[in-house]
């Protein structure tokens, strides 16, 4: 009876109500294995309705949905991710609230799955949501190989996920550049970021060019020289606009590049030689 409740459910989401949450919700506490699974199905297509979210999310239905995600089979991971991804987007209260264990099997599904599927999305917007909190961040850049999924995913993902994965990077590097920088720049990610700058939304371009002129301020013996830059751009100008535009194309990304950084230099000249003001907390 409780696997062909949980069936009905899923396959009749248009019509289901929000009193018909708790059920799949308590059958996800109390069952194992396979059933339990089926239960986090049912989940996902209750939180794909906007008015379950809310009441999902009272439900503490996120806690168990990581246990799936951490030990469940792999579509049973994919469910808790979809669910969870849903679940996050709500815009009503209670907002989800997630633990950082999340993480390291987030990334691993990351470093899995195509880095331009719809799954890579998901995944990845959940991650930036995670690189706004410092056990977050330091989750993301304790896994292995986790700031390198990001890279890879700037480097061969949508523009939906090459964005969520700028603005995790970007976030680590802006809450702390000396303890995040050396990390992101080991992986290779110079490259990578270029392919924003480049084909990214407005918003994304600026955000890459951001994160590019902070890792390019690091010391000095880690520092690119103006030779290795060029010939790094001109490459990536190359792959994308052929040798025959590259040369046009790695001017105008490194005139960029240079405006930005003199944009983010002048703004900082102004914010020193502004006068303090005290502000009440």
């Amino acid at each position: 009876m409780a696997v062909f409740s949980i069936i009905c459910i899923r396959n009749k989401i248009k019509i289901v109500a929000a009193g018909a949450v708790p059920p799949p919700v308590e059958l996800l506490k109390n069952l194992t294995g396979n059933l339990r699974e089926l239960a986090a199905a049912a989940i996902l297509s209750l939180s794909s309705a906007p008015s379950n979210k809310p009441t999902i999310a009272a439900t503490g239905a996120a806690l168990l949905l990581v246990q799936i995600l951490c030990s469940g089979s792999v579509q049973g991971k994919v469910d808790a991710v979809t669910a969870l991804y849903y679940l996050s987007t709500c815009e009503e209260e209670p907002k989800l609230v997630l633990n950082a264990k999340v993480v390291p099997p987030l990334i691993d599904l990351l470093k899995e799955c195509k880095k331009y599927s719809k799954f890579a999305e998901k995944t990845t917007f959940l991650l930036e949501i995670f690189s706004a909190s410092e056990e977050g961040r330091a989750a993301i850049t304790n896994v292995e190989g986790g700031i390198l999924a990001l890279v890879e995913t700037i480097e061969d993902g949508s523009l939906v996920s090459m964005s969520h994965a700028v603005r995790t990077l970007l976030s680590l590097c802006q809450s702390c550049c000396d303890k995040y920088r050396e990390l992101i720049l080991k992986e290779g990610a110079i490259l990578g970021l270029l392919r924003p700058t480049a084909e990214g939304t407005p918003a994304a371009q600026d955000r890459a060019r951001t994160l590019l002129d902070m890792l390019r301020h690091s010391p000095p013996d880690q520092r690119l020289t103006s030779s290795e830059l060029e010939r790094i751009v001109y490459n990536f100008a190359a792959n994308v606009d052929g040798k025959d535009k590259a040369v046009e194309t790695a001017k105008k990304l490194l005139q960029d590049m240079v405006q930005k950084s003199m944009d983010l230099s002048l703004g900082r000249t102004k914010l020193r030689s502004s006068p303090c003001t005290s502000t009440k907390i």
